[in-house]
């Protein structure tokens, strides 16, 4: 059975609580919907927040200096929805495309203490991990993306228009658009058919 929408059933303490969180997100962070509290901020001004941006309790959003040519290092789209315990952590550059939905307990990085890939760069375990080099690479969400509860995004991966994540799916490689990826590490298992409006197995 389809169900176009559903409706919150708030107590009167709930409301009075978005309210008061609906005028202080218009006073603190005017141009977002609603950012519920607490919400950790690092780094704010390497962050471009995008329009309308709503949040869940306790997200925790880090933009790190690398040096002193950065800039903005995490880049939001436009309605975007952060459901509760999301943590984005950018030290090179992560970019989230418009209308993109993210459930709760949610974590995207573009960083990681040391590389680990086989090849001449791997980072010894003879070093303590906090003195390990970062390795860096972008991290680059679509639009109208759908990331499901648990997930962790991976540096270096791309997601591609209207593509979902299965929930508790570890992203280590780019996702096409428009396709259903689960697993750790994620695959694809299906695809939109333009032709036929449907999703069909890959």
């Amino acid at each position: 059975m389809m169900i176009n929408k559903i409706s919150n059933r708030y107590t009167f303490w709930d409301k009075i609580n978005l309210v008061y969180l609906f005028v202080l997100t218009k006073i603190k962070y005017p141009g977002q919907r609603i950012i519920r509290r607490p919400f950790t901020i690092r780094g704010g001004k390497m962050i471009d927040w995008g329009k309308k941006l709503t949040t869940g309790v306790g997200c925790r959003i880090e933009a790190f200096i690398a040096d002193e040519n950065s800039n903005s290092k995490i880049h939001f789209g436009d309605r975007i929805q952060l459901n509760d315990y999301v943590h984005i952590s950018s030290v090179k550059s992560i970019t989230i495309g418009d209308d993109v939905l993210i459930a709760s307990h949610v974590y995207i990085s573009d960083n990681s203490h040391g590389s680990y890939k086989g090849d001449k760069n791997d980072t010894s375990p003879l070093i303590i991990p906090t003195k390990r080099p970062y390795y860096t690479a972008p991290v680059k969400i679509g639009n109208r993306v759908w990331i499901g509860e648990g997930v962790i995004i991976m540096p270096g991966v791309t997601i591609g228009n209207g593509s979902i994540i299965g929930a508790h799916s570890i992203i280590n490689k780019d996702i096409p658009g428009n396709t259903i990826a689960v697993g750790s590490p994620a695959k694809v298992i299906k695809h939109w058919n333009e032709i036929t409006q449907k999703w069909e197995k890959s």
